[in-house]
């Protein structure tokens, strides 16, 4: 009876790694990721805002991609995606808030 538990509970711990393991970052959540990341930094460059910080995040999610480490790469792509929208919001704030600078 005992040894019948062990069995079960060593093959549901298996199964749980198992599943861990597939929910691992993958290449395509990279890109998706990276191509996501890129158009907002695209849109922050219209909008003559890009943040340094932003490519430097980006740099490291590419590094991170070329590594194999798609984990972190699809993280850092994440934050720079998130960078860049925080920039695109910063522009789109000063276009209007600097009237309120203005002396009348």
């Amino acid at each position: 009876m005992r040894l019948r538990l062990l069995f079960s509970m060593t093959g549901l711990i298996w199964l749980v790694a198992a599943t861990a393991a597939t929910a691992a970052s993958t290449n395509a959540d990279f890109k998706a990721a990276l191509n996501a990341a890129e158009a907002a930094e695209n849109d922050a460059g219209a909008l003559k805002n890009q943040w340094t910080t932003t490519e430097e995040t980006l740099t490291a999610a590419k590094k991170a991609a070329a590594a194999g480490d798609f984990d972190t790469a699809v993280d850092d792509a994440r934050q720079a995606e998130a960078l860049a929208k925080a920039s695109i919001a910063q522009a789109r704030e000063q276009e209007i808030a600097w009237r309120a600078a203005v002396i009348h």
